[in-house]
């Protein structure tokens, strides 16, 4: 059952869809307070209201994009796979798959991410989330290299989880460049016949 939500709850839902909607249309430079109340439909003074401030509501988008981008869900299909390569290649096609379905956040991410070599929060901030998001492959890695050594030789669970956050990301640049030839599917075809092991 879901909970009823509170109208405050809804209206900052609102504000920060806006705000979003604004900045992938103007940027992060041009997310004013005066653009998201427009963009929103409604008053200045309201977005103040639930944000204080300009700042205030760049963190809160800031938020919501590492929330869309940087957050792994390990599903239980995925968890329930009884070897480590097999939860690997699903969960590397789940995440290719659902960071290439939002290119728009993606983008954002990146211009975040810029920004944080400006403004130091921001670039600890993203920083500590990507180190969170490869920290989560370390497991299911360690994993692996127990149960392939030979394949593996020489590698560590650090080295394997930089190598498949890349992989991911790589995917969601190229599907934000030319989202409308961008195919999923081959690009993780691709990944397989370069590293057969995981196929």
């Amino acid at each position: 059952m879901g909970r009823n939500r509170k109208p405050e709850e809804v209206r900052r839902e609102q504000i920060l869809q806006a705000a979003f909607d604004v900045a992938g249309r103007d940027g992060i430079g041009g997310l004013t307070v005066r653009a998201v109340a427009a963009a929103a439909g409604i008053s200045h003074a309201l977005v103040l209201f639930h944000f204080g401030r300009k700042d205030a509501l760049v963190r809160a988008l800031l938020d919501s994009v590492i929330g869309a981008t940087t957050v792994l869900h390990i599903s239980d299909d995925i968890a329930r796979f009884p070897h480590a390569r097999d939860r690997l290649h699903a969960l590397l096609q789940q995440e290719m798959a659902r960071l290439s379905h939002q290119p728009e956040q993606t983008r954002l991410f990146l211009e975040f991410w810029a920004m944080g070599a400006r403004e130091e929060a921001i670039g600890a901030l993203i920083g500590a989330e990507l180190e969170r998001y490869r920290s989560a492959f370390r497991a299911i890695m360690e994993e692996l290299l127990v149960s392939e050594p030979v394949a593996f030789a020489g590698v560590t669970a650090d080295g394997l989880a930089a190598v498949a956050v890349s992989w991911i990301h790589g995917c969601a640049v190229q599907a934000m460049v030319d989202p409308q030839h961008f195919d999923t599917d081959e690009y993780l075809t691709a990944v397989r016949g370069m590293i057969g092991r995981l196929a």
